[in-house]
């Protein structure tokens, strides 16, 4: 079976091409002409029925939402309820991280249970797996790796992190530069423990054409990990950051070729002055290629606020021209998140991604802020309630602090200026 981007190749409008066209308002051929070119990805696997999502250039900015399982707190119900809510309060797609429990049954009920794209990171079970069969992370085999990879291509997932760029050449850089966090990636981490202990090249960059062949078959896309992101604002845009992307570039070049969708993962931490130059950066050495940013986090100094600091970094990195935010939650940093925490995330991401949709296609996304405005302007509580990007906290709030005030708030009170201007002007027409 082709992959989308085969299809759009030969200039066949698929049913998702069309779905995708016909949700953001923009051509079927324009989506057609993005996919062939790599500047949109439809990140849906062969094996899974769910309703298609187009990420990338010229297209609303997308956000998603991390779930999982840690070794510490292994409670799959409680995932599933993260997801639900996470879905709930906008998340476009899902990851799911677990390094806990059952690793396959988790990945499988997830699948079975939400309806938007599903995200993993394979190195994380080939390297769980690894250590109970074999000791340690480290020795962990090739065939360790790629068989995760296929199993998780065949239970139907939609995109896969896999971190390519992380080389033999690019860890000593890392080790030369004398970071002050060093790799921060878990996934980064794995490989470059793996690459030290064995003095032995990467196997997912020497072995890049059967990775690409795993996802031609399942039309899997390939999310080029940025396991070398900088962990912190001192770290941003270093030598090892900048030398990753250069591969990921040549990376995304080679899968074109092969038909295969990817996107890049952008540096998690950069103060507001580097970010438009990241995107920048990001768009030209990867021709395009949809750019997904983890925040980013513009100040190291509030946690148990990131999620407001990563939507900050994320409403300037859309704005800039990237395409995919992942959520950040007021617990990054500190613990796993609750189901509180990723709600607060996944609105926090919105905002960011709805901002940065008014610079990018206000004709289309500022119809929404005019209504909301509208039903200001009218005093109107229940039509502004519901227009709220989070109505649920918005109709509590007025319940809690404003009962039975009828046209006004607590605020102002008796002198609401919308309430006074109103009569003041009624009574200078008569």
């Amino acid at each position: 079976m082709a992959t989308q981007m085969e299809l759009a190749k030969r200039g066949v409008l698929s049913e998702e091409m069309r779905y995708v066209a016909e949700r953001e308002g923009v051509s079927a051929d324009f989506i057609r002409r993005r996919v062939a070119e790599g500047r949109i990805i439809i990140p849906k696997n062969v094996a899974r029925e769910l309703p298609p999502l187009g990420i990338g250039e010229g297209l609303r900015v997308k956000v998603n939402a991390n779930i999982g399982t840690s070794r510490d707190l292994c409670d799959v119900d409680r995932e599933l309820r993260k997801a639900e809510v996470a879905v709930e309060a906008g998340a476009d797609t899902l990851m799911d991280l677990s390094t806990g429990g059952d690793l396959d049954e988790i990945r499988r009920r997830i699948l079975r249970e939400v309806e938007v794209p599903l995200g993993t990171v394979p190195i994380y079970q080939a390297a769980v797996e690894a250590q109970m069969r074999h000791g340690a992370i480290i020795n962990m085999t090739e065939d360790d790796i790629f068989n995760v990879i296929e199993r998780h291509a065949r239970d139907g997932v939609d995109f896969m992190t896999v971190h390519c760029g992380v080389t033999k050449e690019s860890v000593e850089r890392v080790i030369r530069q004398n970071r002050l966090l060093g790799i921060v990636s878990r996934g980064g981490t794995f490989l470059t423990a793996w690459i030290l202990h064995n003095g032995e090249e990467n196997p997912l960059y020497t072995n890049y054409d059967y990775l690409l062949e795993i996802a031609e078959e399942y039309d899997v896309t390939l999310s080029l990990g940025d396991g070398l992101r900088p962990g912190c604002i001192h770290d941003a845009t270093d030598a090892p950051q900048l030398q990753e992307l250069l591969i990921l570039g040549e990376l995304v070049d080679r899968a074109r070729e092969r038909g295969v969708q990817t996107m890049v993962e952008g540096p998690g931490h950069l103060p507001l002055d580097h970010i438009e130059a990241n995107v920048r950066l990001e768009k030209t050495l990867c021709k395009g290629a949809p750019f997904y940013v983890l925040g980013p986090l513009v100040t190291d100094v509030a946690p148990g606020y990131d999620h407001i600091v990563g939507a900050i970094g994320g409403a300037l990195a859309a704005m800039a021209g990237a395409d995919f935010l992942c959520y950040v939650t007021p617990s990054e940093h500190l613990a796993l998140p609750d189901v509180e925490d990723v709600r607060e995330g996944v609105i926090a991401a919105r905002i960011a991604a709805h901002a940065a949709d008014l610079v990018r296609r206000r004709e289309l996304h500022a119809r929404w802020d005019y209504e909301i405005s509208k039903a200001r302007a009218d005093l109107d509580w229940e039509r502004h309630l519901k227009l709220a990007l989070d109505p649920v906290r918005a109709r509590r709030i007025r319940e809690e602090r404003a009962p039975g005030r009828g046209e006004v708030c607590t605020m102002c009170g008796e002198f609401c200026a919308i309430k006074l201007l109103r009569e003041y002007l009624l009574h200078a027409e008569h």
